[in-house]
């Protein structure tokens, strides 16, 4: 029974103050071995995978249809590789793998490792914001992103694979799927986003600490792309099973 709740057993629904994504570029080959058999990575020139942090104000986290009063506030940082899958009527959907969620709520940890496999732990997170200026911190984490939101226009970062922020915005995320794969059963659960409102804007990343970045070990990561979104309507759709081969 515990295990079918991790299923994403009914739809949910949320909104995002902001939801600020920094992703790496990482040659594929690192990122492989990361993500299970029945999915591919999603890669740049077939050569650059890639990893995304995305930082998220999420607001009234509730089940679909349920009154504001009995959602949840918190603060999601979320590790998420993307990815492909080609399900079971043929068509490839392009999605996201998520290794690992961080929250600044014990609550959230508990409801979100119930009813998901997203792998939440809680942390302390410090968020500041003055006039443009983002700061994301956590010393437990060992995580300090700096960045500045301006009107004026953004260079891509110096050792980004992108030409243009038109490539990068490809792999700005969320995807519209995420994917969960269970091994003992080969069966793998496609939940499904659906969002409106989605402007993505550039922006200048001034510093980027991710401990658990570092902790992976990666060879050659370099700092892709940086959007950020605001005022965002959400919800997630009941997840679906399907059988992989």
């Amino acid at each position: 029974m515990l295990e079918r709740l991790k299923n994403h057993p009914f739809a949910v629904e949320a909104f995002f103050d902001s939801s600020l994504v920094l992703t790496f570029a990482v040659p594929k080959d690192q990122l492989q071995p990361l993500i299970p058999e029945c999915l591919s990575l999603d890669t740049f020139k077939d050569k650059w995978a890639f990893i995304a942090v995305a930082m998220v104000q999420t607001k009234d986290l509730r089940p679909k249809g349920f009154p504001k009063l009995l959602g949840n506030d918190f603060f999601l940082i979320g590790y998420r590789i993307f990815v492909r899958y080609t399900n079971s009527a043929g068509k490839r959907l392009r999605g996201l793998y998520i290794i690992k969620s961080e929250t600044d709520k014990k609550k959230m940890e508990l409801m979100g490792n119930l009813f998901t496999h997203y792998n939440y732990t809680t942390t302390d997170i410090k968020r500041i914001q003055d006039k443009g200026h983002f700061k994301i911190i956590s010393k437990k984490s060992n995580f300090n992103i700096s960045v500045t939101k301006t009107n004026t226009s953004v260079e891509l970062p110096k050792d980004s694979p992108f030409e243009n922020w038109k490539e990068a915005r490809r792999f700005a995320g969320p995807l519209p799927f995420t994917f969960t794969y269970d091994e003992k059963t080969k069966k793998i659960l496609i939940i499904q986003g659906v969002r409106t409102n989605w402007k993505p804007r550039p922006v200048e990343v001034n510093r980027h600490e991710v401990g658990f970045l570092d902790s992976l070990e990666l060879k050659n990561l370099q700092l892709a792309n940086a959007f950020i979104i605001e005022n965002i309507p959400y919800y997630w759709k009941k997840g679906k099973k399907e059988l992989w081969k």
